[in-house]
């Protein structure tokens, strides 16, 4: 998407990238990662998955789940020795393939290479610096960024406190935001949220108060881009803010502040503020809500699952489902 400014309104012109407004065929949404792994497995299709340094056991936890399920197959760019130490992979010798790279940087080469020659569907970090596999990415050349789009994350949920799949943005890589800069992560959120069968999301954009205030220009941009949903530029979606996350995600909070928001306490989205906002929520909702969690890249021609070092294994399987999926 790109777009100018006209008076105080930022119009909007679609590229390559789906607005989420195209038809899409009905499916019951998608709730938790069991029903996300359920409805893969029904599919009975394995999407390639190429993986970038798969040496730790988090990373061969997540790969040996995936192929246990059929829900994926793949190439293992790095250090051959992985099905050796890992003996549970040579229980799928037709879904594993080893491309034994010595030097991580010429590892995530190839593996963007065989991406964009159409033999992988999905890239994966294993063990890799991010900043090392983020160079391959975006390589102007030989990457993975079209040009025109922007590089963002989009991370999914599944607290016990909530009913549903919660997705948010972004946590990991722009640190303050642009207006076109939120308006393309609501469009991936948008995608994305089509793809876990939710045909009207409800997006919530987040603030530490309800109030807008020119001492938080990002609450400014919170006005364009409600107007922007209200004269149908995001397709059938629900986008209402400032709000804060609590009168997002529940409607009697908002009811005892008299906010009436079309959100009602179901957000199915949240966009933080900045960088910093949306980490610290990642962090605290896995450390202290014990919420499970999945995350990619959007932006890139393909699906980029790119966890951190320190996520669990079962975090870094439901991000390669979550990569199935969409």
């Amino acid at each position: 998407m790109h777009g100018v400014f006209a008076g105080n309104r930022w119009l909007c012109r679609q590229n390559d990238i789906s607005l989420g407004n195209q038809p899409t065929k009905t499916m019951h949404p998608i709730r938790n990662f069991d029903e996300l792994t359920a409805h893969l497995r029904a599919r009975k299709q394995r999407k390639r998955i190429a993986v970038v340094c798969a040496n730790d056991p988090n990373t061969e936890y997540a790969i040996a789940r995936a192929l246990e399920e059929g829900i994926a197959e793949f190439l293992m760019i790095g250090d051959s020795a992985i099905l050796q130490k890992y003996p549970t992979l040579k229980h799928y010798p037709d879904h594993v393939k080893a491309i034994h790279v010595d030097d991580p940087d010429e590892a995530a080469r190839l593996a963007v290479g065989m991406v964009r020659e159409g033999e992988a569907d999905i890239l994966m970090k294993g063990i890799i610096n991010t900043d090392n596999l983020l160079h391959a990415i975006l390589d102007k050349e030989h990457g993975l960024l079209p040009r025109g789009r922007v590089l963002t994350h989009l991370a999914v949920m599944q607290i016990p406190a909530y009913h549903k799949l919660l997705f948010f943005s972004d946590a990991a890589v722009i640190p303050r935001p642009t207006l076109q800069q939120r308006i393309e992560m609501i469009t991936y959120a948008i995608r994305t949220c089509r793809s876990f069968g939710i045909e009207r999301p409800r997006i919530a954009l987040i603030h530490c108060t309800e109030k807008v205030s020119a001492k938080f220009p990002h609450s400014l941009d919170y006005v364009n881009i409600v107007e922007l949903a209200e004269a149908g530029e995001f397709g059938d979606v629900i986008i209402d803010g400032p709000l804060d996350v609590k009168t997002a995600c529940e409607k009697t909070s908002g009811d005892i502040k008299g906010i009436a928001s079309p959100i009602e306490g179901e957000a199915d989205v949240l966009i933080f503020p900045n960088i910093e906002s949306g980490n610290a929520f990642y962090k605290s909702m896995t450390l202290f809500a014990g919420a499970d969690m999945a995350g990619l890249l959007q932006g890139p021609a393909c699906p980029v699952v790119l966890p951190s070092r320190s996520d669990s294994g079962l975090s870094k399987y439901y991000s390669m489902a979550m990569a199935c999926l969409v």
